[in-house]
């Protein structure tokens, strides 16, 4: 897994954008304004990703690349560092994970209109 895989596949998710709010040293993926993925330019080799906290404890347990993030809510967000035992497979499962956690904190009417642009073909 790298980084420009990673970025490609945030800004492939419906409505996702990008932006550098932390600086020019890292980057921020968006759905709704809010964050579901942070990459540090300065670290290249992981991605922080929301996550359930029950679940983010787990994966902890599970893999050596997953830990709480530093300068982040350790009980909702993990660091996931590459080319370590977490399979790419899972990586992007991940991504999928924390967008999920995001949209299911948005108001319904927001959660209904998501739902609706993944419904279309």
């Amino acid at each position: 897994m790298d980084i420009e895989t990673i970025r490609t596949y945030c800004l492939s998710k419906p409505l996702a954008t990008e932006d550098s709010a932390f600086g020019p040293e890292g980057v921020l993926f968006r759905v709704y304004n809010k964050i579901f993925a942070y990459i540090d330019l300065e670290k290249p080799d992981l991605v922080v990703l929301k996550c359930d906290p029950d679940r983010a404890i787990e994966l902890r347990d599970a893999y050596s690349g997953i830990a709480g993030a530093f300068h982040w809510n350790k009980k909702y967000w993990n660091e996931v560092h590459f080319d370590t035992d977490v399979p790419d497979e899972l990586v992007l499962q991940l991504v999928d994970h924390s967008l999920d956690e995001v949209l299911r904190k948005l108001p319904k009417r927001l959660q209904t209109e998501y739902a609706a642009l993944l419904a279309r073909p």
